[in-house]
């Protein structure tokens, strides 16, 4: 995997993409991509694509985006609870998401 060094943005409304330079910030509609993806990305029929002209650069980490890796880290790693197990099934087997079926050739004995 290669990393990202430029951000892909959809105007949907006038059908174009635009390749530029990679974001600081999160947006809808937006990708980020590696140097190849950016520099041979097509669009459909009818679209229009918007590149940066000249060449990506690959930006090295700053200590905002340590912190931030580090604090999602942590938040992940937390347990404020331990999941819920059921017990027992309930009477008509559903556990969960899941249900248990009966097999009908086993009520006929």
């Amino acid at each position: 995997m290669n990393p990202a060094v430029a951000t892909l943005t959809y105007a949907y409304a006038d059908s174009t993409a635009v390749v530029g330079p990679l974001a600081t910030y999160s947006e809808p509609h937006s990708y980020d991509l590696c140097e190849q993806h950016a520099l041979r990305l097509t669009v459909p029929r009818g679209w229009a694509v918007v590149r940066h002209e000249g060449e990506f650069e690959l930006q090295a980490p700053s200590s905002d985006d340590l912190t931030a890796l580090a604090e999602a880290v942590r938040e992940a790693g937390r347990v404020e609870s331990a999941p819920e197990t059921p017990d027992a099934v309930s009477p008509g087997g559903r556990r969960g998401h899941l249900r248990v079926l009966r097999d009908p050739s086993a009520d006929a004995n």
